[in-house]
């Protein structure tokens, strides 16, 4: 089990986190929002605080997740994201939602990285990717920059209009953009025959699809994972999952990937983590992940 952390952000910053809450850079502007796993005390003060951010995140009373954004004059509604690696050149949109979020989660860089290094070393020409609950699809990015046919699936509209905005911002194109539930999609291209050299998962605790399709983790991770064994390539494969739910542990996810997937060659999990500028680690969920091809 290990610990992984992006090392190459230039455009992204932990500057303190504490009182469960986080302080971010994004670019040129600082963020201040609740984050439910930094326990211990901030570093520096609310003073300090305050003076530096130029959106401050309240939730909204009774709420555990929406709720609204202070502004400082110079805060614009919408910026742009870069990251850029010896193997990628991404750019995002970014935007202040109501649920917190900003577009993207920072500590995925590491596997941004990883998919762009496994598709680029595939011994097939186009290698087929599916990014199941892809949000704004970075990771739809890192495979696509390698020559890869992506096909990305998200619930929500307004987020695969986001994902295509970005796919533009990054000079990138022919993305499969799926509007679905993604249970269901897997179970109809099972049904099909369909297969993938690499499978992305980013799942939620809890979500609903666009007809209204619950989706709870705990409940229905297991039939999904194993479905997913089922549309994985026998070679040039790979398989990516990442969960950030307070009840889920890196055992568990180990649990699942062995026992659906059986042999599993070089196989890596455990967490990932920010580490703010005083050394602080934040931990921001576990993943898995396996290919045939060492990298």
């Amino acid at each position: 089990m290990i610990l992984l952390t992006p090392t190459l952000h230039t455009d992204y910053e932990l500057l303190d986190c504490g009182n469960f809450e986080k302080l971010e850079r994004f670019g040129s502007y600082v963020l201040a929002r609740p984050e439910p796993q930094a326990v211990w005390d901030k570093s520096l003060t609310d003073a300090q605080w305050n003076d530096q951010a130029h959106a401050i995140f309240s939730r909204d009373k009774g709420s555990q997740e929406k709720g609204n954004w202070r502004l400082q004059a110079k805060m614009p509604e919408r910026w742009t994201f870069s990251y850029a690696t010896p193997l990628l050149a991404l750019k995002a949109k970014l935007a202040l939602s109501s649920f917190k979020h900003v577009g993207i989660f920072p500590e995925q860089a590491v596997n941004w990285d990883y998919i762009a290094d496994i598709t680029r070393t595939m011994s097939v020409d186009k290698p087929t990717v599916l990014n199941l609950f892809a949000y704004t699809g970075l990771a739809s990015l890192a495979a696509k920059s390698h020559g890869a046919d992506v096909t990305h699936v998200d619930a929500v509209k307004p987020v695969i209009t986001w994902s295509r905005e970005n796919m533009e911002l990054s000079g990138l194109d022919g993305i499969r953009w799926v509007v679905e539930d993604a249970l269901k999609f897997v179970k109809r291209e099972v049904r099909r025959g369909k297969k993938y050299n690499g499978l992305i998962l980013d799942p939620p605790a809890y979500g609903r699809g666009p007809d209204g399709e619950k989706w709870l983790l705990e409940e229905q991770i297991n039939e999904l994972l194993g479905l997913c064994a089922l549309l994985l390539e026998k070679d040039n494969y790979f398989f990516v999952i990442n969960l950030y739910s307070l009840g889920f542990s890196a055992l568990i996810l180990d649990n699942l990937v062995e026992s659906h997937f059986g042999k599993i060659m070089n196989y890596q999990s455990g967490e990932l983590y920010l580490q703010d500028s005083f050394a602080k680690k934040l931990p921001l969920g576990v993943f898995s992940r396996f290919s045939d091809i060492s990298v």
